[in-house]
């Protein structure tokens, strides 16, 4: 007796003998490995934590950003170390765990609003993005500025607008600031800063002449003309360049 195969009514398909079929599954992306993963862990174990950086937001921001894309090739293999390092322009990336500790001490939050004074690499940027709304940064010398904006667009931070123009004198189209953050030392607290942070917001600022003993300093500004400060220690840090 011949085998009829019945014909499927139109519109509907015929069963598929699937195992007769050998399955090839899609090709995959190797994920690319983070080769300077362990460093940064070790980093963050042994100088911010070790240290005595206790908030959780900013231990999470120090193991997310990758601090290698930030200083130059040359120097990508001391990445890691708990140590400034020359960024050109006698410029320097800060000391990891001074970056934690200022950004600890300014008390950000994830709504906030914070100007950067001194982007530099973009490292504090980076590390303020990882935790804040929007990161306003300034930064005098050009090339840097260029070359820190590049480095953030690339790392996916689109929560930074960085400008080239003198930090002295703050944004003022865009304040009031919730914090505001000062990477380079002048030799006082210049005033349009003051008035450029809201009130309740707080200003980690460095101070002192160049060369000798500078503190860094927490400002919070409790109304519209007091502000109450507190030494968090002493520091060494660039000076903060002004125009000529």
């Amino acid at each position: 007796v011949p085998t009829v195969t019945p014909t499927p009514p139109a519109g509907l398909s015929a069963p598929i003998a699937t195992d007769s079929i050998p399955f090839t599954p899609p090709p995959t992306t190797p994920v690319e490995e983070d080769p300077f993963a362990a460093e940064r862990e070790r980093l963050v174990a042994g100088g911010i934590i070790g240290l005595g950086i206790e908030d959780e937001a900013v231990i999470a921001a120090m193991r997310a950003v990758p601090r290698h894309e930030f200083v130059p090739a040359e120097f990508r293999d001391m990445a890691y170390g708990n140590h400034p390092l020359p960024i050109g322009y006698g410029q320097t990336i800060s000391q990891p765990y001074v970056v934690a500790l200022m950004t600890q001490a300014a008390g950000v939050s994830p709504a906030d609003r914070v100007l950067e004074i001194g982007t530099g690499s973009g490292y504090q940027a980076a590390i303020l993005a990882e935790i804040v709304a929007h990161v306003y940064s300034m930064e005098i010398i050009g090339p840097l500025a260029d070359s820190a904006r590049a480095t953030l667009e690339q790392q996916g931070y689109d929560n930074v607008t960085v400008r080239h123009d003198d930090g002295y004198f703050g944004w003022e189209d865009e304040a009031p600031f919730d914090t505001i953050l000062v990477t380079a030392a002048p030799d006082h607290i210049p005033q349009p800063l003051v008035a450029q942070l809201a009130v309740g917001g707080h200003m980690v600022i460095p101070v002192g002449p160049v060369g000798g003993l500078q503190t860094l300093w927490l400002v919070t500004k409790e109304s519209a003309d007091q502000v109450q400060t507190v030494d968090l220690g002493g520091v060494s840090f660039v000076p903060l360049t002004r125009e000529e």
